[in-house]
């Protein structure tokens, strides 16, 4: 299993921020991941400098969306998409994507999978697939 840190994250995307503006070629995986930080162009300058991006603290009391957080939650549910996993989440993404489109589709996704996730620490358990998947379906 890959448990990147949070400083492998803030690197990968920064990276793929730097490659795709020099042209250099990208791996698949960069190239979903820069196609969702094209979608945000409001993170370019975080995404510029990665001294910074290893540096800076997005804490909630902030009051700033973290911008790594949000593309990796962009990434994984692209990832979850392409696995049906869990089961019925493609299903579920896929016509919430044809009533919104698939950005504002995502966003709202994102609510229903930080919301596993909050249960699951809160609760101590496993994320509960089956609630995610019903949470994309309602919204």
């Amino acid at each position: 299993m890959f448990t990147p840190s949070s400083d492998d994250v803030r690197r990968f995307f920064c990276d793929v921020f730097r490659k795709q503006r020099a042209g250099d070629i990208l791996s698949p995986m960069e190239a979903i991941a820069g196609d969702w930080i094209a979608g945000h162009p409001e993170y370019d300058a975080e995404l510029a400098d990665v001294d910074a991006a290893l540096a800076r603290d997005y804490a909630v009391e902030g009051g700033r969306t973290n911008p790594f957080l949000h593309l990796s939650m962009h990434l994984s549910i692209s990832e979850q998409v392409s696995v049906d996993q869990p089961r019925g989440i493609r299903d579920a993404i896929n016509a919430l994507t044809g009533r919104v489109g698939q950005h504002e589709a995502h966003h709202r996704i994102m609510e229903c999978l930080g919301e596993m996730i909050w249960n699951s620490q809160r609760d101590g358990v496993p994320p509960d697939a089956d609630a995610y998947v019903e949470c994309v379906r309602k919204r």
